[in-house]
Parts: structure tokens; C-alpha cells; sequence
């Protein structure tokens, strides 16, 4: 938030020392995350240097020649350029744009429900799905949109449709099979934080807008979602970062030869590209681009999120 609490700004007046020892419990619990960051996301990063560099296992990751921007130059002029970042640019939409406002409107709708039972066993039942792995879920689909005996193509015939259609060789079906697979699988697990935020609003404000004769859409508009502005915009910045991340396991797994065309993407083209063909250095010039690409879209988005809503990541 770029507005800061005055309370805030007094901690962070005091010496590092004082700090340190004042909330020494909250400095400890935050060592293992450290220690984590350090581990699998810091030191891993000394291996960007392959993507400059002909790797040779005999010479190892320093000892290679150097080849420098040979491998992006190699990307940008390759036939498959233009029709990955398409791909991976439209599967990024879908995930980060497209199913974005889903779980706010979750999250909405369970906070207006009024019976605590119930809508905690709406959210557990939609949260669940989280838990399940791609493997699994993606087995489901298969079985279900399998042709003549899948559970579509069977509701499909008992209409007098045509119940043999193979929905997964299709490409034309291959993005909206992926979105309502995606939105089922996180939308319940991505409502806790606006859940979290909504807890947090002053239920004396909900209890002014009743006395003035506010209806509950009225309440959900200028009390609720102004109330989670902040939380939609921290996690709208960062979910932008991952528009050219489409996530290999999911895409991989639902890949058919019907559907290459589309379910071609950059992680899956790192994947062949990097462990099957072992072009380790072009595999890592490629994700190297996704990273810094992913932080300017990052950057970018905190600029124009903190100018236009006041709500900035720093």
C-alpha cells in the first residue's frame, strides 16, 4: 500500500537492534523462509550463465565456451517464435485476466451468506478441487469427455446429438476445456484472501449502510469490494507477472496431436527443448526470457496500479 500507517512508520524509525529484539519470535518464524529463498530461488539463479554459454558436461557450467546472445537470437528468428508466445501469451490471459474476477465474485457470494454452517461447507467443497493433482484432474476430463462412452458424448447422444466427438483432439476446444478445468480447480482456494480481507472490514459500516436503508448490493458496492481494493490489487500486480508462465504439468497433460497447434506453449517448448534434446543453454536463454519479461509486466503493473488506485507492491 502506498499509504502508510503512522504506527508503521515508528517501528521502522527504531534501530534494527531494538527491532530485533523486540519481535525476535516473528524474525525467528521468518528464518526458515529465508533459508528457503536462499536454497531453491537464489542460488539456482547462478545458472542463468548457461544461456551465454555452450554447456559441455566434461567442462561444466563455467568452464564452457561463451556463445553470448546466440541462443536468443536463435528464438526470435526460429520458426516456432511467433506461434509459442502466442500460445503462452493467450493460456497467460486466460489464467491471470479471464479468471481473475471469478474468485472475487466467490468470495462475495459466500460472505453474503448467513448461515455459517453452510457456507462453510460451500467453501470447503470448493476449495477442495486445490488439493487434487493435474494428473488426476486431467484423468477426470479424459474420462468424461472420452467419445461414445464419455459422460458428455453420452448426454450429447441421449439428445440426438453426435456422441462420438473427441472434445481433447480438438483445437478449437482446447481453451475452453483449459478455463473451466482452471476456474474449478482455484477458484475456491483464491477466495480465502478476499474472504481474509472481507473479515477485516468494520461491521459497524454494514450496520450504518442497513440504518440508511442500503440493500445488500448496495453494501457489496460501496462498502465490500472498496474495502478489498487493496487486496485485488496486490495480487492482480502479481498475478500479471505469470502472463508468459502458463504452468508446464497441466498443459503438458493435456496435450493431444489435435491439439498442438494451440497447447504448444514456452514451458512445454523448455521441457523438450532443454531435457529431452539436451539443449540446456537454449532452454535456459528461453525461461531467462520469461523472467525478465515477467518483471517488467510486474513493474509496469505496480506503476499504473499505485497512479490510478493508490495500491502499489512498493
Amino acid at each position: 500500500m502506498s499509504k502508510r500507517n503512522p504506527s508503521v512508520a515508528y517501528i521502522q524509525k527504531k534501530p534494527l537492534g531494538k527491532r530485533l529484539l523486540k519481535f525476535w519470535p516473528l524474525y525467528v518464524m521468518l528464518v526458515p523462509c529465508i533459508i528457503y529463498y536462499i536454497l531453491f530461488c537464489y542460488i539456482p539463479m547462478g545458472g542463468i550463465v548457461l544461456a551465454f554459454k555452450d554447456y559441455s558436461f566434461k567442462k561444466g557450467i563455467y568452464g564452457s565456451d561463451w556463445v553470448g546472445f546466440r541462443y536468443f537470437k536463435t528464438f526470435f528468428t526460429s520458426y516456432d517464435c511467433g506461434r509459442l508466445l502466442r500460445n503462452t501469451l493467450t493460456v497467460g490471459l486466460i489464467k491471470c485476466i479471464l479468471e481473475f474476477p471469478f474468485a472475487i465474485i466467490l468470495a462475495l457470494m459466500l460472505n453474503e451468506i448467513k448461515s455459517y454452517r453452510f457456507k462453510k461447507i460451500s467453501q470447503t467443497i470448493t476449495y477442495l478441487p486445490h488439493f487434487l493433482s493435474s494428473v488426476i484432474i486431467i484423468t477426470m476430463m479424459q474420462r468424461i469427455l472420452a467419445p461414445n462412452n464419455g459422460v458428455l458424448n453420452q448426454v450429447i447422444s441421449a439428445m440426438g446429438g453426435d456422441g462420438s466427438t473427441f472434445f481433447l483432439m480438438k483445437a478449437k476446444y482446447f481453451y475452453q476445456i483449459l478455463f473451466g478445468m482452471d476456474i474449478w480447480k482455484n477458484i475456491g482456494w483464491d477466495s480465502i484472501m478476499y474472504l481474509a480481507a472481507i473479515a477485516g472490514i468494520d461491521p459497524t459500516l454494514y450496520e450504518a449502510a442497513e440504518i440508511d436503508g442500503c440493500n445488500r448490493l448496495k453494501r457489496m458496492r460501496y462498502i465490500t469490494i472498496p474495502g478489498i481494493r487493496g487486496t485485488i490489487g496486490l495480487l492482480f500486480i502479481m498475478g500479471v507477472g505469470g502472463l508468459l508462465s502458463s504452468g508446464f504439468d497441466q498443459i503438458f497433460l493435456l496435450r493431444t496431436p489435435g491439439n498442438m497447434s494451440v497447447a504448444d506453449t514456452l514451458d512445454t517448448f523448455v521441457v523438450r527443448v532443454g531435457l529431452q534434446n539436451g539443449q540446456f543453454g537454449y532452454a535456459t536463454s528461453i525461461g531467462l526470457i520469461q523472467g525478465i519479461v515477467g518483471l517488467i509486466l510486474v513493474v509496469s503493473a505496480n506503476k499504473i496500479c499505485k497512479r490510478m488506485t493508490e495500491v502499489s507492491l512498493w
